[in-house]
């Protein structure tokens, strides 16, 4: 049975953004921010059971508006991993949106925003499965500007961390405990004088980035590893396959992908919703095209930023406007 709907946004003073939010949203209530408090032994094991989102919402400075970007999609794929963890929700799609937007509103924010929603099990221990049980869901929020339109390009190694694979480790939820494996991949990246790791999967072709999905631009195709070589069902790369197909109109791909391609690819980025789109410009001490972000690329960079702001008004369902 879904529980009583999050409060309103009129229930609560709005108030100005500041490094620290005035709300926090806890179990279907709008709260100050230091009010929700746990006990330490919270902390730790049940973020084994942890399902979150990381959602963006865009400030449109022409209208004094903010928009939430490809809610429902991000939304879905919370519930869906809450399922997969054997989780019930209490709360359907719809009154988490409402949540959603009722603290945006509530925090004031005339910027851009993070969005992240938590689901986990308090009375977990250890590993042990407890029976299905109803998740403690807070969703906090924080000022967080956008990279689109900036110049700017990472570079890459393959990492020696092969990706989790969907019967060790499942990446398609979107799991505190997955993150493990790439902050190990990072981490060796960044000892080695990179910017990122790419991983490989158990089948020894391209994966993913660490939080973030992969395309690379080949031949004028727009190519990326499908759902199945164990990566995360990415909101942010279901839309750039939409808006490479249908507003651009360049061939987009799904395949696998052989580690050697990527060394003779024209284009590469990563994408995400924190990462938006993170060109790519060398992997393995390979330059990527002329090692600047490439003409396709930075198609895409404008398209996504002038959807996602409101400016280009197509696709006005993946915008969700904050009153």
């Amino acid at each position: 049975m879904v529980q009583q709907a999050p409060r309103s946004s009129h229930d609560v003073k709005a108030a100005p953004p500041s490094t620290t939010p005035a709300h926090i949203w806890v179990n279907g209530e709008i709260l100050p921010w230091e009010q929700p408090q746990v006990h330490i032994t919270e902390v730790g094991w049940p973020a084994i059971s942890a399902i979150f989102e990381g959602i963006r919402a865009y400030w449109n400075a022409g209208e004094e508006r903010l928009y939430v970007w490809v809610l429902d999609q991000h939304l879905q794929r919370f519930l869906r991993s809450m399922k997969l963890m054997r989780m019930r929700p209490p709360y359907a799609l719809d009154d988490l949106k409402r949540a959603i937007t009722s603290l945006l509103a509530a925090n004031g924010f005339r910027e851009d925003v993070y969005i992240q929603p938590v689901a986990y099990v308090s009375s977990a221990r250890g590993s042990r499965y407890q029976a299905d049980q109803t998740p403690t869901i807070y969703i906090t929020t924080r000022s967080e500007p956008s990279a689109l339109l900036k110049e700017r390009g990472a570079t890459a190694c393959i990492s020696s961390w092969t990706r989790i694979s969907d019967n060790v480790m499942p990446p398609r939820i979107k799991a505190m405990a997955n993150y493990h494996n790439s902050r190990l991949a990072s981490a060796e990246a960044a000892r080695n004088g990179y910017d990122s790791p790419i991983f490989l999967n158990t089948r020894g072709t391209v994966a993913e980035g660490p939080g973030s999905c992969f395309f690379m631009v080949r031949d004028g195709a727009l190519i990326t590893p499908p759902i199945t070589a164990s990566i995360l069902e990415s909101v942010t790369r279901a839309v750039l396959l939409r808006l490479g197909a249908e507003v651009l109109g360049v061939p987009t791909i799904e395949r696998e992908i052989d580690r050697t391609e990527l060394y003779t690819c024209d284009e590469a980025f990563f994408c995400g919703t924190a990462a938006e789109i993170n060109p790519v410009v060398a992997i393995d001490g390979y330059q990527v095209g002329d090692g600047t972000m490439g003409p396709l690329t930075r198609a895409l960079d404008r398209l996504f930023h002038d959807i996602a702001r409101g400016i280009d008004q197509r696709y006005p369902e993946w915008r969700t406007p904050v009153a």
